[in-house]
């Protein structure tokens, strides 16, 4: 499910679902490449071997900043501003890793529109999003993101 809306009909949504996204799939080359990005090599994300033999969770597991930046792509597909000329990331409230995200895992995201406030030239939104993951019997993710919708 995705939503298309504007920025004048934002603040008619708080408190609604805006979406479910495709699921993605966490790959062993993802992790890799995202570990190279920030320098954060860590064992039980990329040394396979390793981590089914010492890692508590039978392999390796993605990265939890790995996870939340898939919030972009994720998020993305889930509702679309019509009039928006661009959108910027403001921050984050509250994140959570509930539990980890093992490497070749499927995860998704649900997003609630929490709040919308009117900002010069567009809105601020506090989105409640939710990632969980395929079989998994609790969220991976759980953010409360501040983005910012900018019109014409």
């Amino acid at each position: 499910m995705t939503t298309t809306t504007t920025l004048a009909e934002l603040p008619g949504l708080v408190g609604q679902e805006l979406g479910t996204s495709d699921w993605y799939e966490v790959t062993q080359e993802a992790v890799n490449q995202f570990a190279d990005a920030t320098g954060d090599h860590q064992w039980i994300h990329v040394d396979v071997e390793r981590a089914k033999a010492e890692s508590p969770f039978g392999g390796p597991i993605a990265h939890g900043f790995m996870t939340l930046s898939l919030l972009v792509p994720l998020a993305s597909g889930t509702y679309k501003v019509s009039d928006a000329k661009m959108g910027v990331n403001y921050g984050l409230n509250k994140v959570r890793f509930p539990a980890p995200v093992p490497v070749g895992s499927k995860v998704r995201a649900r997003v609630v529109l929490q709040d919308c406030q009117e900002i010069p030239g567009g809105v601020q939104n506090t989105l409640a999003v939710t990632v969980e993951r395929e079989g998994g019997d609790k969220p991976v993710c759980i953010a409360e993101w501040v983005t910012r919708a900018y019109g014409g």
